[in-house]
């Protein structure tokens, strides 16, 4: 399958959708919060890594497999983007495995 962590094109960087995977001890936290850090962890490197920073996101969308878990998440979110304001989409929908509840997918734009 073809797949890329992130593309920049010009001044744009696309992350691709991303779950909470805790890649230095591939294990997924239970908790959709702890999976919302991982997700965050994991855009932020990729972010940093083509140049991009936190504050570069202008679009955000989250998808989670159930509503309910929208509580549970939204103080990581507040924490973890800070001051920044994406236009963000937040859908509810299945993901390809079980045990994942969350993922994101950012758009960064260095002005």
């Amino acid at each position: 399958m073809g797949y890329s962590r992130a593309v920049v094109r010009g001044p744009w960087c696309f992350v691709s959708g991303t779950t909470g995977y805790d890649y230095a001890a591939m294990t997924m936290p239970e908790s959709a919060a702890e999976q919302a850090e991982n997700c965050f962890a994991t855009i932020f490197a990729a972010l940093d890594e083509a140049g991009f920073t936190r504050g570069d996101i202008v679009r955000v969308q989250y998808t989670v497999t159930d509503a309910a878990l929208v509580d549970e998440i939204a103080p990581v979110l507040a924490r973890r983007l800070g001051e920044v304001r994406p236009a963000a989409t937040m859908v509810v929908a299945g993901l390809i495995r079980p045990e994942m509840k969350v993922e994101i997918e950012v758009t960064a734009l260095r002005e």
